[in-house]
């Protein structure tokens, strides 16, 4: 199936203070990022010095009805639409995750995943904390609450210090205060906003845009943000020298009508197609892509390239997440309910396929063996991002090498695996230079390409870069 084949991050955040109708503006701003996670979503609220909140298993209006968002009065909420890359697929898991502590009330909702988790997790249950998940976000709190002594500020400066990984955080209080928080790296993004003088947080901005509110900025890698009755302050950690900024969000996860690291990720794309064309140019009748995933980078190619753009593959945008499964004798049945070849177009053609990443390599399989038996006479197949072959450690879901398909063949071994006339990537320069960003390579984390973790998580992993292959 599409949906497992390709890379799934971790979640998508939302948070707003002071808006009369925080819940409803949550639900619209976590509908905008419904892309960023499918298995669960919920909103909390600060109500009476006390937070409410609603959460469940599936799609954002799935898990709420207009009695859920009446229910959840309040000024001040944050909301989370998640998949699971800590912790199980379950109700107990879903986010935010809400504590009481000295008749106060924390809520938190988490992008990203904490590589000492297992430390930390280990350390707080010695000295007597009692978990409620299996989530690496619920450690935070355990720290913070420890840490209250400190004070406010003082507690989540203390808490993030102990964090390793990549995390984007949104945290609620029973006094209606919301706050960001960003890891020193930069690995996922969050942005500010303003609707009306109040402000929001969001995942993406995207989410803004949907409820009509300015963006303001990004939050700096390392940054904390409050927002409470005095307005917003900022509390710097110390800065590092090099930032770690997902690369894969501009390949693959971000929606195109956003932007991030300055950047519109829609004409980033354009940019990625445009210089596979000149990397990797080849005689077609036309350009195509799997759509959604590969649209961009396709019409960055065709226009670099000249050769016609087409939507050879249309998508049936009504197939949930789930539907009856097919019996054996229509085990195709799953990849064609999804998409459908316009046979016109395709019969007796050269083609060029435009594809954002290859994970698995299943479904590609399977849809260039579809073209084939439509009687398509080449099939070239271009990758607007280098071959995944590592593990990612912060968010995203391949974390065995095994789950990567050109972790075990080399690029021409896969071209005859896929039955392709011609397979090529996108180089890892090229994909650095067309982000447009000045010195690429000091800000992007680029792991899952090259081996080299920002962050180190296990001692034979944190020597340096890993062997390429």
């Amino acid at each position: 199936m599409d949906y497992f084949e390709k890379p799934r991050e971790a979640c998508g955040l939302f948070g707003i203070y002071g808006h009369p109708e925080a819940a409803r503006l949550s639900y619209f701003g976590m509908y905008a990022l419904q892309h960023r996670g499918q298995e669960s979503a919920g909103i909390a609220v600060a109500r009476e010095n006390n937070i409410v909140e609603h959460k469940g298993m599936g799609l954002v209006p799935d898990v709420f009805d207009v009695t859920h968002l009446e229910h959840l009065e309040g000024e001040s909420a944050i909301g989370h639409v998640r998949y699971s890359t800590t912790g199980s697929s379950i109700l107990s898991n879903a986010q935010p995750f809400v504590v009481h502590h000295r008749k106060k009330a924390y809520a938190i909702a988490h992008n990203g995943n904490l590589v000492n988790a297992h430390h930390l997790k280990k350390e707080l249950e010695e000295t007597g904390s009692i978990f409620q998940t299996t989530m690496d976000s619920e450690i935070f709190l355990h720290y913070f609450v420890k840490s209250l002594n400190y004070g406010f500020e003082g507690a989540l400066k203390e808490t993030a210090s102990r964090l390793k990984g990549a995390y984007s955080f949104v945290m609620l209080t029973s006094q209606g205060e919301v706050v960001g928080i960003k890891d020193p790296y930069g690995f996922r993004p969050l942005c500010l906003g303003k609707l009306n003088g109040h402000y929001i947080l969001a995942s993406e901005t995207c989410a803004l845009d949907l409820v009509q509110a300015e963006f303001v900025r990004e939050l700096d890698p390392g940054e904390i943000v409050i927002i409470d009755a005095d307005g917003i302050r900022s509390i710097k950690t110390p800065a590092l020298e090099n930032r770690a900024f997902c690369i894969f969000e501009f390949i693959y996860f971000a929606r195109p009508d956003s932007t991030i690291y300055g950047k519109n990720v829609y004409l980033t794309r354009k940019a990625h197609g445009r210089r596979l064309a000149q990397e990797a140019p080849a005689e077609a009748d036309l350009v195509m892509p799997f759509p959604d995933s590969g649209t961009y980078a396709a019409l960055g190619y065709s226009e670099a390239s000249g050769i016609p753009f087409e939507m050879a593959m249309i998508r049936n945008h009504y197939v949930g997440r789930t539907f009856i499964q097919p019996t054996q004798s229509m085990r195709d049945f799953g990849v064609r309910i999804k998409l459908n070849p316009v046979k016109q177009l395709l019969k007796g053609k050269d083609i060029i396929i435009v594809e954002d990443s290859i994970i698995r390599g299943t479904t590609v399989k399977t849809r260039v063996k579809a073209l084939r038996n439509l009687g398509v006479k080449r099939i070239h197949m271009r990758v607007s991002g280098p071959p995944h072959r590592f593990p990612c450690h912060y968010g995203i879901d391949f974390s065995t090498r095994g789950e990567l398909i050109a972790a075990q063949m080399t690029v021409e071994k896969l071209k005859d695996f896929l039955n392709l006339d011609s397979l090529h990537y996108l180089s890892l320069e090229g994909l650095l230079s067309s982000t447009g960003i000045e010195h690429p390579e000091d800000n992007f984390c680029k792991a899952c390409f090259d081996g080299c973790y920002p962050v180190s998580f296990d001692e034979d992993l944190s020597k340096d870069c890993l062997e390429k292959t």
